[in-house]
């Protein structure tokens, strides 16, 4: 078995230094569908976890009514905590609803005139974070019906927003990875087949000798398999050097997310690695089996 394997891996190392050209072209191809499908995944990591930020920012906000009082609001707050839909719940005091306002005029830098008012207009609040942002209606329902609670922000409208460009860039996503992985599947399984023609005639005297479809195919699938490797390699290495711009790219842009960037290259190596392997593999395999079964 050992010398079979080593026999096709030194008939694939020579198919593909003898159609070289069309070898380099294959490889060079499978390098820019590979950094096309590695661009792909980061941008769609990215906006995932934009998304998945979003998704956490979701909330239910309960107003106070003017002469609630902190008996009321505690109660409305301990009703909800224990609810499972809840993530988490905080009281926002009249106080510190006015501190919050004047933060934001301040980051924006617009001038403060609250400081000219007699009585602070902002209502105290319950602020209350979801374990699923579609999963809201209970809580409302609760803050409702609680004492005190003058009224209660509808976020269904929030909700199906975030839901539907949720929805809309994921399936984006996974159309936009399969038509790449399409294209260099069709790239490598035509690249092959035009290496499989051109030792038309050596075949043919391998098979008048005895020799066995397995024997005859086994050095074009590691061929494929060289072509993916090669391109996957010099993929990772084009995203490596580019590691360090695009990490400030991606840290810039997504300036709020969560990114973890250490899973996001282990992720992309395997993706890159496997796709390319895989690829090459089977569009060898594909294209080897099209033309002995003739």
């Amino acid at each position: 078995m050992i010398p079979f394997v080593l026999f096709s891996i030194r008939r694939a190392w020579q198919g593909f230094w003898r159609n070289g050209l069309m070898s380099i072209a294959a490889t060079a191809t499978m390098t820019f569908m590979l950094l096309l499908l590695g661009g792909f995944w980061i941008v769609q990591a990215g906006l995932s976890a934009g998304l998945q930020y979003v998704e956490q920012k979701v909330q239910v906000v309960a107003y106070m009514k003017e002469d609630a009082t902190q008996a009321q609001a505690d109660e409305a707050v301990a009703a909800v905590r224990q609810m499972p839909e809840v993530q988490d719940v905080v009281y926002v005091s009249k106080d510190e609803a006015l501190a919050r306002f004047r933060s934001n005029l301040a980051e924006r830098g617009q001038p403060d005139l609250t400081g000219s008012l007699d009585t602070n207009p902002l209502p105290a609040s319950i602020e209350v974070y979801l374990v699923d942002p579609t999963d809201f209606g209970a809580i409302v329902t609760q803050l409702e019906s609680s004492a005190g609670v003058d009224r209660v922000d509808d976020v269904q409208q929030l909700v199906d927003r975030v839901t539907t460009v949720t929805t809309v860039i994921r399936t984006v996503g996974i159309v936009a990875l399969v038509l790449v992985g399409l294209t260099v599947l069709f790239i490598i399984v035509n690249t092959i087949r035009l290496a499989v023609t051109s030792r038309a005639e050596e075949i043919e005297i391998m098979r008048l000798v005895g020799a066995s479809d397995a024997f005859i195919r086994w050095p074009f699938i590691f061929e494929g398999a060289l072509v993916g490797v090669l391109g996957a390699l010099v993929t990772l290495v084009i995203l490596g050097a580019a590691a360090a711009p695009l990490s400030s790219l991606m840290l810039g842009f997504f300036r709020v997310l969560p990114l973890e960037f250490g899973t996001l290259v282990r992720d992309v190596a395997v993706l890159v690695l496997v796709t390319g392997l895989g690829l090459g593999v089977v569009g060898s395999y594909v294209s080897v089996r099209s033309y002995l079964i003739r």
